[in-house]
């Protein structure tokens, strides 16, 4: 009867314990324990991949403009690393830049040329940021994708590189052509759809 007894005891012992195991189980993995860890999870991979920006393009040490120019690039398909090497070029990524001639902004752009290329619903630094990648692209289709040739006109105007089918002998424009393509790496630049150019350029997730 004493043996009895405790084997009785034991085994209540054991049930309490395995019931006690199954409510963690339950309280832990079960749709209430996802529901209260969840949103967090769900907030960091948005705002990851809304962020998302490929390392190998540079960054001006301004998420909010690294930002300006990736979304920039992805919206006119011009490659963000060309885009971030004629801002360093024109304007050392300061939003304040002016030259002496009256270009501005990040871009360095002209007011007429600004204008020209404005971009609607955009404001200060963003309009300065598009409207010069509109620009670039309107560039590199003009001519057929050769980074040299836009970027010369970038500089000195389409009419020069016209006037002088090519590069003009302005050593300034050939500094500014010479350095900006050895920063980007890169002669030739496709001209896509930017569905198309996101995929090429990869920068997509």
């Amino acid at each position: 009867m004493q043996i009895t007894r405790h084997v009785t005891h034991f085994r209540s012992f054991k049930l309490s314990l395995l019931t006690i195991f199954a409510l963690f189980l339950i309280t832990n993995f079960t749709s209430l324990g996802t529901r209260v860890f969840a949103p967090s999870a769900a907030a960091t991979l948005r705002t990851t991949t809304e962020n998302f920006i490929p390392t190998d393009i540079p960054t001006s040490g301004d998420a909010g403009i690294d930002q300006m120019i990736f979304r920039a690039g992805k919206e006119y398909g011009v490659d963000p690393r060309l885009i971030h090497a004629v801002v360093f070029q024109e304007s050392r990524y300061k939003t304040d830049a002016e030259s002496h001639a009256g270009a501005q902004g990040l871009m360095q752009m002209m007011p007429a040329t600004a204008a020209r290329f404005a971009v609607e619903g955009k404001t200060g630094t963003e309009q300065n940021v598009y409207a010069g990648t509109k620009l670039l692209r309107w560039l590199l289709k003009r001519f057929d994708g050769n980074v040299e040739l836009a970027l010369a006109g970038y500089n000195a105007g389409e009419g020069s590189v016209d006037k002088y089918d090519g590069i003009p002998p302005f050593p300034e424009t050939q500094n500014y052509v010479r350095k900006i393509t050895a920063n980007y790496g890169k002669t030739y630049h496709p001209i896509l759809d930017p569905a198309d150019a996101n995929i090429h350029f990869q920068l997509t997730q």
